[in-house]
């Protein structure tokens, strides 16, 4: 049953995310509740019934017709059965597993028929098919700025269900544009408080974060849907990637800073394997170097390691200190 609820809102306090935002705060809430059902095999042994006690009336109608008899009876008959056999056949629908039948009574919801097969509902009412499948889509590929202003493409694929079948046909004008809609709008809201990538391990990035934005993300369009009746299963991102108009700049960062971190490892490396060779060479007392001759052996392993190029050995065929 729908009820209209009148919310006051005071304009010194802030409303809570539900609260809706007008000039009189209204709202229409339903909530979906089982409609009266009987299995259609009734109806259509009734319906049945009827047509046979039709034809019979008919034929007695012709005979009485040939015979000069009163009529008056025999049509009034027909006439009664006839009409029976079209208010049993006419609220009879055929109800697949998955689907559900939300019913109105001129007009006013009672209620949604949820169980499966041939079914009979309440005579001279409406009924809508709703589907309670789950159903997936993908979003747009929408170009956002980032929390660093970069702009970025993005898609998303949402996997949603109806929960609430009233709800959804009745809170809503479109219910399957309205997700579609809210799913773009948190899309693009969420794309907005993450950076593209970061390069601090430890921060949250649109690439390196998949299941933590993910996970904000189906809340945030579960909130913004909940309206309607319809949950989130499940919201993945499907597409990721700089705007054209800055690729090419982002991939020489993205380079730069690999170049940069292979280099530190290499020095890093090359730093241990120097002092591992000073402290043997000191440790087996194979030469005594001072500081002068250490700091030119120093120099020379790490050309040697660090370079780019095949280092080319010189041979000194004179003393340590010529």
């Amino acid at each position: 049953m729908i009820d209209t609820q009148q919310a006051t809102i005071d304009p010194q306090v802030e409303p809570p995310a539900s609260t809706p935002v007008g000039h009189s705060g209204i709202r229409v809430d339903v909530d979906e509740h089982p409609a009266w059902a009987v299995s259609g095999f009734l109806a259509l042994l009734g319906a049945l019934a009827m047509l046979g006690v039709t034809v019979w009336q008919v034929i007695v109608i012709v005979d009485a017709a040939t015979k000069g008899m009163s009529l008056t009876m025999p049509i009034t008959i027909a006439v009664v059965a006839f009409v029976l056999m079209l208010l049993l056949v006419i609220p009879m629908v055929v109800i697949a597993p998955g689907e559900t039948r939300v019913v109105q009574f001129f007009g006013r919801y009672i209620g949604t028929v949820r169980r499966t097969g041939l079914t009979w509902v309440v005579p001279l009412s409406t009924h809508r098919r709703v589907s309670v499948r789950v159903r997936n889509f993908e979003t747009n590929t929408l170009k956002v700025n980032d929390a660093d202003g970069n702009p970025v493409e993005i898609a998303a694929i949402v996997v949603w269900q109806v929960a609430d079948t009233a709800k959804a046909v009745f809170a809503v004008d479109d219910y399957e544009n309205f997700v579609s809609v809210q799913s773009e709008s948190a899309l693009r809201h969420v794309t907005t408080t993450h950076p593209y990538d970061d390069s601090n391990e430890h921060a949250t990035s649109l690439r390196g974060s998949t299941d933590i934005v993910s996970a904000e993300l189906a809340y945030e369009v579960a909130q913004r849907i909940s309206v309607a009746g319809v949950e989130i299963i499940e919201v993945r991102i499907s597409h990721l990637a700089y705007a054209a108009e800055i690729a090419q700049a982002m991939l020489q960062r993205q380079q730069a800073g690999a170049i940069v971190a292979a280099r530190t490892r290499i020095v890093d490396g090359a730093v241990g394997m120097v002092e591992m060779a000073l402290e043997r060479l000191e440790r087996e007392e194979v030469v005594v170097l001072d500081d002068e001759r250490k700091a030119a052996m120093v120099s020379n392993l790490l050309v040697v390691l660090c370079g780019d190029q095949k280092a080319t050995p010189v041979v000194n065929t004179g003393s340590l200190y010529t």
